[in-house]
């Protein structure tokens, strides 16, 4: 695990406020230390998202921010098990990942796993889930969903036209967007969905 920024060295090392932007690629985020598997111009960190984060501490990270990255993870339990060891209780967690109705999720040779509305519920406690219930014993890490948003696309005239008022009629509640993912998403496709964790720790 290379670490490819020295500033991330000594920031990690002084105990500063860390945000990661994991799978930043080269884009880089303000605020945020980029983590990608490749050394691309940006990355502070080059880091497989399969192999354990040994590189970070228990409770030392602030919050993480990923956007279309955990798609592309072979090894999504563990990783959550690592990302909910370093985050600290007070810490949160951003998720975007491309919603499974999404057209364009099939085409990329390198996506490992599809998500929809209850993904990351199987993370939560049966009391943290919401009516509908999903199986909590495939791990023992823990989280809470704070927030779920399903995303919709702006690209052609109709897309603009219709995609802002059906995006805010689709996420008005929870049941809602469980009525668009079992009646409609293969109709009107999403592009993707963003949800906001925190982890679940003793004490």
């Amino acid at each position: 695990m290379p670490i490819l920024n020295d500033r991330f060295a000594q920031a990690l090392q002084s105990g500063e406020p860390l945000r990661l932007n994991l799978g930043s690629g080269g884009t880089v985020k303000p605020g945020y230390w980029g983590v990608d598997l490749l050394a691309l111009p940006g990355v502070d960190v080059q880091a497989d998202l399969n192999q354990p984060l040994d590189w970070l501490p228990d409770n030392s990270v602030d919050e993480i921010s990923s956007r279309h990255a955990l798609e592309h993870v072979e090894q999504i339990l563990p990783l959550m098990r690592e990302l909910h060891r370093v985050v600290k209780p007070s810490g949160t967690l951003r998720i975007v990942v491309p919603h499974f109705s999404n057209p364009y999720y099939y085409s990329d040779l390198t996506h490992r796993h599809p998500f929809g509305l209850y993904s990351f519920f199987y993370f939560c406690e049966p009391a943290d889930q919401p009516r509908r219930k999903v199986p909590a014993f495939y791990t023992d890490t823990r989280y809470r969903v704070q927030s779920l948003q399903i995303r919709f696309y702006r690209r052609s005239l109709l897309d603009k036209m219709i995609s802002p008022w059906f995006g805010r009629l689709v996420n008005l509640n929870f049941g809602m967007q469980d009525w668009y993912e079992r009646r409609v998403a293969g109709l009107w496709h999403a592009s993707e969905m963003e949800c906001v964790l925190r982890p679940v720790k003793p004490g």
